[in-house]
């Protein structure tokens, strides 16, 4: 099967593309990398009219830090460019951990950081770790801008507050404060594959290695990325003791997360290994914040 016949756009600037963008409306698609956009046209499960496409526009591909020691990632910067980056491998380890877990090399090398996050697939990575990472997402229109949490960007499945006549053009990454550890831990059926559930923990240790801050994503287990409500109560303030992390998996489990049964997994057994999941996830990132790692 083939797609629908289409309109395609070609420019070579962000005025440009944001200019097409306003002029099409409803009838518009962005183009970043295409991954999953052109397999959606051929099965037309996707019928836009017209396909901006972005792959032309290169101020819109970079890595640069930021003031306050976080990191700025342009929309059209390859996936591959992030995993293999030694600014991002130094100031957020997470990234090129969870980027192995992303389809394969031929995929990371022409997917895009932004087009994935702004893809919102409920099993895709790059949506989760952006929640659990609370990045925030410049949005661009012509003659309008506007900053979006991460956690606010993705409304349902496939779904995000960017209107058709905008764009996602930046993601800020920001800083991670000292003594904080990282952990992501997938299961799928091969590798490569659809997670069956997957779980990101960023946890941050005071000095007498207390939680102070903890942030963890369940994925592949609800309509979106869930950030556990659970994990934030039982672990902040406290000791993560081994029986805390029990708790904070327990909850999770019977609170959070819905997981559906498909051609993947069934919802019990996303639910069993859930529980596993978190378990390793935290406590790997919290040992990697007493390491300072």
């Amino acid at each position: 099967m083939k797609p629908v016949n289409f309109d395609y756009y070609a420019p070579t600037s962000v005025d440009e593309a944001l200019e097409t963008l306003a002029e099409l409306g409803y009838d518009g698609k962005v183009l970043a990398g295409g991954q999953s956009l052109i397999a959606a046209m051929n099965f037309r499960m996707a019928r836009p009219s017209a396909l901006v496409d972005l792959n032309n526009v290169p101020e819109l591909s970079y890595i640069k830090p930021t003031s306050d020691g976080g990191l700025a990632i342009g929309t059209m910067t390859r996936v591959s460019t992030m995993e293999y980056s030694t600014e991002v491998a130094k100031r957020f380890p997470l990234l090129p951990e969870v980027a192995k877990f992303i389809a394969h090399p031929q995929i990371r090398r022409r997917g895009t950081f932004g087009g994935a996050i702004a893809h919102a697939d409920p099993a895709g990575q790059l949506p989760s770790i952006a929640i659990v990472m609370n990045m925030k997402a410049l949005i661009r229109g012509k003659d309008k801008e506007r900053w979006v949490d991460a956690p606010d960007l993705i409304i349902g499945p496939f779904m995000t507050v960017i209107e058709p006549d905008e764009m996602l053009a930046e993601l800020v990454l920001p800083a991670w404060p000292a003594r904080t550890g990282s952990k992501y831990v997938q299961v799928s059926r091969q590798s490569g594959g659809y997670a069956q559930s997957a779980v990101a923990s960023i946890v941050t240790l005071d000095e007498n290695d207390r939680c102070q801050n903890v942030r963890m994503v369940l994925m592949s287990v609800g309509e979106v990325p869930i950030l556990s409500q659970k994990a934030m109560e039982i672990l902040n303030g406290n000791k993560p003791t081994a029986q805390a992390i029990e708790e904070v998996a327990e909850a999770a489990i019977n609170s959070e997360i819905d997981p559906a049964s498909d051609l993947h997994a069934t919802a019990d057994y996303r639910r069993s290994i859930t529980r596993v999941l978190i378990i390793r996830s935290l406590t790997e990132a919290i040992e990697r914040a007493k390491k300072g790692a």
